[in-house]
């Protein structure tokens, strides 16, 4: 399945309400929240009602209000997308219902990405950005920035702190699949078995070739195998789907592409032909000979040479 056409954005919603399940009903999630009327949209906007500070490494940077842009594995995160973010931050604050009603300090940015962006690492040492890293994964911006800042490398978090971000990715150890497997198998509340429901599907998705792998094995538990069958069925069906409508395409494409070559090869055929068939019309015509003396010669009806020759005239004009 390809990776483009997988949804990242729902589990990473529900991987954050997981990962900040100790915050209980102190946090408000507000996904895809719309900044004023427009058509700008932050991924996720978490408000903090009580204002007390967490546990969670990602969470100690909060303050009340939030907002958090999630990249998925293909997508860039280089200094204009990061200056976005900023300008989320920026206009959040503007739309306050009066004037500073929103204080500055009372909003933090957070950027979520898999993969460590490099690209903007180098900015931020070219430009004097200073950066700090508190906890694995986690770097703070200090320099030129009018929020509190963060950059959140799923790759590089504590697997065991932060395993729920940490399993959206495409590139799992079999471990740590299992070893979510088992997490999910604990989970009681039904809003957290949703959540990890959503987060396993993709997961799944992400690593189908060792989702197949362990569901393969002889020595996987009963249990886990149920958690994993309804989703694994969905993909196989996919795959199915995917491979039929391939081939169907392939097999139209190819048709089409033997059509125009053939219909290339006839025409050039065809062009060869008619073009010999004028060369040598025109030469017996100004050779003097009549119509129906060209016409035997070439083998083509009296009719067919006054077209050619009219065709010729014309072409001159």
């Amino acid at each position: 399945m390809d990776n483009r056409e997988i949804q990242w954005h729902p589990p990473y919603i529900a991987a954050m309400h997981l990962e900040l399940e100790e915050a209980g009903e102190r946090f408000m999630f507000v996904p895809e929240y719309i900044l004023n009327t427009g058509a700008l949209k932050i991924d996720l906007f978490i408000e903090n009602v009580e204002e007390h500070p967490i546990r969670n490494e990602i969470g100690k940077l909060f303050q009340k209000y939030n907002i958090i842009e999630y990249k998925n594995p293909k997508d860039t995160l280089d200094i204009d997308v990061f200056i976005k973010a900023q300008s989320y931050a920026g206009l959040y604050k503007a739309y306050g219902e009066k004037s500073d009603s929103r204080k500055v300090e009372s909003i933090t940015v957070s950027l979520v990405r898999e993969a460590k962006p490099v690209k903007l690492f180098k900015y931020f040492k070219a430009h004097d950005i200073r950066v700090t890293n508190p906890y694995h994964g986690i770097y703070y911006v200090l320099d030129k920035v009018l929020f509190a800042t963060q950059i959140i490398v799923t790759k590089e978090l504590d697997k065991e702190k932060h395993k729920w971000l940490c399993v959206l990715s495409g590139k799992l150890e079999e471990k740590q699949l299992r070893d979510f497997l088992t997490d999910v198998s604990h989970l009681k509340g039904k809003m957290e078995k949703e959540y990890a429901d959503s987060i396993l599907e993709t997961a799944l998705k992400a690593n189908r070739k060792l989702a197949e792998k362990v569901r393969r094995d002889e020595k996987m538990s009963k249990t886990l195998l149920e958690i994993m069958e309804p989703v694994m069925e969905e993909i196989i069906q996919k795959c199915k789907e995917e491979s039929i409508r391939e081939g169907r395409e392939k097999g139209m494409r190819e048709g089409r592409e033997k059509g125009m070559r053939e219909g290339r090869e006839e025409g050039m055929r065809e062009g060869i032909r008619e073009g010999r068939e004028e060369g040598m019309v025109y030469a017996y015509y100004e050779m003097n000979l009549s119509t129906n003396e060209i016409a035997k010669k070439v083998q083509l009806t009296e009719k067919e040479v006054l077209e050619i020759l009219d065709r010729i005239k014309k072409q001159e004009r």
